[in-house]
């Protein structure tokens, strides 16, 4: 295998800027508006990552009309973590290979630092291979937004922009604030690929070394029941048991009241992936 290059790219200098910008909050107002700002982005971009990038996405867990799949697309990819057709590809070949050799982002197979965020930096996993996302190529509205994926977040900072020199309290302070919030939705999605498959128990003996972390599934509003979805990848539901808080399939279940989300697959009836 060749040597992991980390070049200099403007995704790359991107994301080191977005972590300067966090940074940044230390030396701005810190204003309930501010703070509630960036809690609700938090909460709504990781219901994007999770409902969209993977278990719509990747997972196929449940169903959308077609211009609702494309708002949940524009969601997920506001949290600023690449085009739905790249995330899904790399996420299914995650499960072919977990924790195995071809694993993209194993800490097992791999260090820590390249299983939560060295892959993404490096520029090996750059290209999406659409022939692992043909049910999703095929839609021109979803390669579109794979082409500009950077559209949606930032057009989420333009309008974060305005707000906040709109509204008082800042035009630095505003996106100080969504630049914190965008990166906590990174390393709490990053957890899952390292530390859920590290720290945490085992309730199913899986080919992997995945694991349960109730602390992770409450940041991550589900995903870190982890060993449970690598026993059912194809199930929606994650937290299997009553205790096991899934905030994900919660609001899912809400949008399928409302006839938005229909034939959400549970652990009895998921196509394993």
């Amino acid at each position: 295998m060749p040597p992991v290059r980390y070049p200099i790219t403007l995704a790359s200098a991107t994301f080191v800027l977005l972590h300067l910008a966090a940074l940044a909050v230390c030396f701005v107002p810190c204003r309930p508006a501010l703070v509630g700002m960036a809690l609700a982005l938090y909460a709504l971009r990781m219901f994007g990552v999770t409902a969209g990038y993977h278990r719509y996405f990747s997972h196929r867990a449940f169903r959308l009309a077609r211009p609702a799949q494309c708002l949940l697309a524009i969601l997920a990819q506001s949290a600023g973590q690449k085009g739905v057709l790249w995330w899904a590809a790399h996420h299914r070949d995650h499960h072919r290979h977990s924790d195995q050799a071809g694993d993209i982002h194993s800490p097992v197979t791999g260090s820590f630092f390249w299983s939560h965020v060295g892959w993404v930096l490096s520029d090996r996993y750059e290209c999406t291979d659409l022939d692992k996302v043909k049910d999703l190529a095929r839609f021109p509205e979803l390669r579109w937004l794979e082409r500009f994926h950077w559209l949606p977040s930032l057009a989420l900072a333009l309008l974060v922009a305005v707000w906040g020199a709109s509204s008082g309290v800042g035009l630095g302070a505003s996106l100080a604030w969504f630049a914190l919030s965008t990166v906590a939705v990174y390393h709490a999605t990053f957890t899952i690929n390292s530390l859920a498959h590290v720290w945490g128990t085992r309730r199913f003996e899986t080919q992997d070394r995945s694991r349960n972390n109730a602390l992770l599934a409450l940041l991550t509003f589900g995903e870190g029941w982890h060993n449970n979805h690598h026993r059912h990848p194809g199930s929606c539901r994650q937290g299997l048991r009553w205790w096991e808080l899934d905030l994900t399939q919660g609001a899912l279940r809400i949008l399928a009241w409302v006839n938005i989300v229909t034939d959400i697959k549970s652990h009895s009836s998921g196509v394993q992936s």
